[in-house]
């Protein structure tokens, strides 16, 4: 089957059933995308399919062929992307930085959908896990974003 990821077209010899983010990784050799739970409860392994956010650990690979598939190798080529990267520096939002691709895909997505989100909002999208507990820097990095910067 043909997967189309971060603008590219890849031909994959994987099972259908095989989750995408096996796919990702160990065929595509793309391991920005990480491996945290298997189970589709912490986020780890989040990219966009469609702009959606997408817990590809649980994905079947054939349930995506034909979509426009983003992991985080390719998310500073998109503005929204590339603000929340800045954010995310500017607030050192990441510690161990393991569960944070999977952050900054959830974040691009929201912004996307909604350019001013409220703290609601934010609240209710920014649910992947982090082991460091960085919480309170993704809170105030999504604040600034959400304000246009404006509190830098």
């Amino acid at each position: 089957m043909e997967l189309r990821i971060n603008r590219e077209t890849y031909s994959v010899q994987s099972e259908g059933d095989t989750p995408l983010l096996w796919v990702i990784r160990d065929e595509l050799g793309l391991t920005g995308t990480k491996y945290g739970c298997g189970i589709a409860q912490c986020g780890a392994c989040s990219v966009l399919v469609d702009g959606v956010v997408t817990r590809s650990c649980v994905t079947p690979v054939d349930s995506v062929e034909g979509s426009e598939i983003t992991t985080i190798e390719a998310i500073e080529a998109d503005e929204t992307g590339r603000r929340v990267v800045e954010a995310w520096v500017a607030h050192q939002v990441p510690q161990c930085g393991y569960c944070q691709s999977g952050q900054v895909m959830a974040a691009t997505a929201l912004l996307r959908e909604s350019p001013n989100p409220s703290e609601e909002e934010i609240a209710a999208v920014m649910v992947n896990l982090c082991r460091c507990g960085t919480y309170n820097a993704i809170k105030a990095a999504m604040a600034d974003l959400a304000d246009g910067g404006e509190r830098g």
